[in-house]
């Protein structure tokens, strides 16, 4: 599915910005001179946090040259932008005050090079800080090819970054009426349009038919593709559809499900406008998704729903 194809442009963290130079990754001292020359372009996370300047035209990554510490710290290739080389490094040794904010508070307001730095740092360090023993003998794994895996000393053995694949669909009866559902875990009033993680062995339209029929007992057809968004929060890749209801009947799956219902347009926006439904930030696809059925942008308060 070429993102060409996708009927939801634009969306947050996902634009092209970087030349991976994934030709490069294969040098052990490409990190080693990267961080000893002052043209590089460094990124620090701490914690899911980076420095932020806001300025008139919106809110900026703090990015500079590199410091004596970074040599001592978790470092990634993230590739060639606007002139230069950028390094993504994991600072957790350093104290983060206001200034420093998570992706969920300023991605959606971040340009197409800091959205994407910013979203591959946070993703390689999730899963740097996670995958850190090899997985066949125990030993401890080292970082290589310039952050993008870990090698164990014993065996040798190679292991990659992980992502997650995750459907996220909204669903429509033969009325227009838009599905939306309030997870359990999910903040008060707050409704999503479903989505769940793609199974081994599973096509993605069959992913969402199953997901769909679990959650709220409904079946689906038309599973039309709408765009993706990479979620690292803390692995995962949103990949957007649209699909038909063949009845609208909802049997709730208790464990996962709290509450789901239809809307109408008019019902949608009167909920929203009285606070008993909250919908997802704009960061989020989830978003996208209701706002391509809806017609246009939500005047809605931006929260996060988990």
């Amino acid at each position: 599915m070429p993102a060409a194809d996708a009927i939801l442009p634009d969306l947050a963290l996902s634009a092209p910005a970087f030349d991976r130079r994934g030709d490069l990754r294969s040098d052990p001292d490409l990190l080693g001179r990267l961080l000893a020359d002052p043209a590089t372009r460094v990124l620090r996370l701490v914690g899911d946090r980076v420095a932020v300047l806001d300025e008139p035209q919106g809110p900026r990554l703090v990015v500079g040259p590199p410091e004596t510490e970074d040599a001592g710290r978790l470092a990634v290739l993230l590739g060639d932008a606007d002139g230069a080389t950028w390094v993504g490094v994991v600072a957790d040794d350093l104290e983060a005050d206001d200034d420093w904010r998570s992706l969920r508070q300023v991605g959606a307001d971040l340009d197409a090079t800091d959205a994407a730095a910013f979203t591959t740092t946070l993703a390689l360090a999730n899963w740097h800080r996670t995958h850190g023993h090899c997985p066949r003998c125990g030993r401890a794994t080292e970082p290589a090819l310039a952050g993008w895996i870990r090698r164990c000393p014993d065996d040798g053995s190679e292991h990659y970054p992980r992502t997650d694949m995750a459907v996220i669909m909204a669903v429509v009866d033969d009325a227009d009426r838009l599905l939306l559902a309030r997870g359990r875990g999910f903040r008060t009033a707050g409704m999503s349009v479903l989505a769940g993680f793609v199974e081994p062995g599973e096509t993605l339209a069959s992913a969402v038919a199953r997901e769909v029929l679990e959650e709220v007992g409904v079946e689906v057809v038309d599973v039309t593709y709408l765009g993706d968004q990479p979620w690292p929060f803390p692995s995962s890749l949103m990949l957007g559809f649209t699909a038909r209801a063949l009845g609208t009947d909802l049997r709730l799956q208790a464990e996962e499900i709290e509450d789901a219902r239809w809307f109408t347009r008019a019902e949608l926006r009167a909920a929203i406008d009285d606070g008993s439904v909250l919908v997802s930030s704009r960061i989020s696809i989830s978003r996208r998704l209701v706002e391509h059925w809806y017609g246009g942008p939500l005047d809605a308060p931006e929260v996060a729903l988990r």
